[in-house]
């Protein structure tokens, strides 16, 4: 059993918490209104803190599903004291404020970003593919969908893929941290298509063939 804190109770939060919860992780929310975090916590059937770093400080796994533009400096900065040595799930996807693309174009990621403000802490990119409307229950049309997982530091990244595959995910391993950019693009073309065309916010990605071996 993992301790996990989800900073963040907006879907996407309450939505992973509910997955975590449901495989037996000890699940904290917390986010800038404890009001907030209260009610994704009741809904996911976690428990919520006071505070985000009362909440890091009794993790061993934080789970970042906050909005990348306009909080995630801060967010790096009121955690990064609490965060040495632990792994921090980076679950954000950088949209421009238009929704126009990316922010960073594959030149970089959100995840080389908070590796750049937690230089203590070992991220890793995970979960970002999946829509919130499936991250509370990962199958679609009878699939298991993918959760892609990188990271420099191979224990973290052992670590979250185990993590997946508990709560439900079929685990990839994506390698390095480096590939959060073409997770963060594989994530932006899903969303994409969802806000051009009907499809209900219920797509996901699936890796057909192999995927046991690629997830060893």
């Amino acid at each position: 059993m993992a301790r996990i804190a989800i900073i963040g109770s907006g879907n996407v939060g309450r939505a992973l918490a509910t997955s975590f919860t449901r495989a037996g992780h000890a699940v904290t929310i917390a986010s800038r209104s404890p009001e907030h975090a209260a009610a994704a916590a009741d809904a996911a059937g976690a428990t919520s803190a006071g505070s985000i770093v009362d909440a890091v400080a009794a993790a061993d796994i934080v789970v970042l599903t906050i909005p990348f533009a306009g909080a995630a400096e801060g967010v790096a900065s009121t955690i990064r004291e609490a965060v040495g040595g632990k792994i921090v799930v980076d679950v954000t996807n950088p949209a421009r404020p238009d929704y126009g693309g990316l922010l960073f174009d594959g030149t970089s990621s959100a995840a080389e970003q908070f590796a750049a403000w937690l230089p203590e802490a070992h991220v890793v990119k995970a979960f970002n593919t999946i829509l919130a409307a499936n991250q509370a229950d990962p199958v679609l049309d009878g699939v298991r969908l993918d959760a892609y997982v990188a990271a420099d530091d191979d224990d973290a990244r052992r670590t979250i893929l185990d993590l997946a595959r508990s709560a439900g995910f079929a685990p990839i391993d994506a390698g390095p941290l480096e590939a959060a950019r073409l997770l963060e693009g594989l994530a932006w073309l899903n969303i994409s298509l969802n806000l051009r065309q009907p499809f209900g916010w219920r797509t996901g990605w699936k890796l057909v063939g192999t995927p046991a071996v690629i997830a060893a």
